[in-house]
């Protein structure tokens, strides 16, 4: 019993170490250095900086609201053609591995 415990509490501090960021790569470079990005995504780009550059204290309160939605619904794309990415912590995916070796 003390074993199957002294295991568990392992297994969880090696699930809570070290998050790692795993990213997928668009486009067909083989360095994967330099990604293409389709031309909407410099337009959203240059959106979100005019609306960064407006003085927004001169705007009504509909206005800003309209102008908040707006970036949110940009950032929103953005997210989905950058890839938001994923996070997974070394423990667990030494863990995944373990169960994938004893179990096969």
């Amino acid at each position: 019993m003390k074993k199957l415990i002294l295991f568990a509490a392992a297994a969880i501090v090696l699930l809570l170490l070290a998050p790692v960021e795993v990213h997928a790569t668009l486009g067909n470079d083989p360095k994967g250095d330099a990604l293409t990005e389709p031309p909407e995504i410099e337009l959203m780009i240059n959106r979100l900086e005019e609306i960064k550059a407006i003085d927004v204290s001169l705007l009504a309160r509909s206005e800003r609201k309209e102008l908040r939605k707006e970036v949110r619904d940009i950032e929103k794309e953005l997210k989905v053609y950058r890839g938001g990415g994923l996070y997974i912590s070394v423990g667990a995916a030494i863990l995944i591995i373990l169960l994938l070796i004893l179990l096969l």
